[in-house]
């Protein structure tokens, strides 16, 4: 499993850095509808095997996530995250996880 959520993890911090050499020519609609079609994809992938793990294993997963709304709204790594998901109406990893399988039921 930790092979998986590092495959997933290394290729989606690939994208988050591609996006971020081409931010500047993309307004904030485009870069979250990118950020979603990249990278969120990725993560809901096979997510069903997360549904039973603790925080720890999926903590890469959730900083994914962090850097994707830094991304899009061009945060420090110092600012808070929180607000920035909130507003983008995007789940933290594990609350991503079950909702993806209670909609599948």
């Amino acid at each position: 499993m930790r092979a998986h959520i590092a495959k997933t993890t290394q290729a989606c911090f690939y994208q988050i850095r591609y996006l971020r050499q081409i931010r500047c020519l993309l307004g904030r609609d485009v870069t979250v509808n990118l950020g979603a079609a990249f990278i969120l994809s990725r993560l809901d992938y096979c997510n069903a095997l997360l549904a039973a793990l603790p925080y720890t294993p999926m903590a890469p997963l959730q900083r994914v996530i962090n850097a994707t709304a830094r991304l899009v709204y061009n945060l420090r790594s110092r600012e808070p995250v929180t607000p920035a998901l909130i507003e983008l109406n995007w789940l933290l990893i594990e609350a991503r996880v079950q909702y993806k399988l209670c909609r599948h039921i």
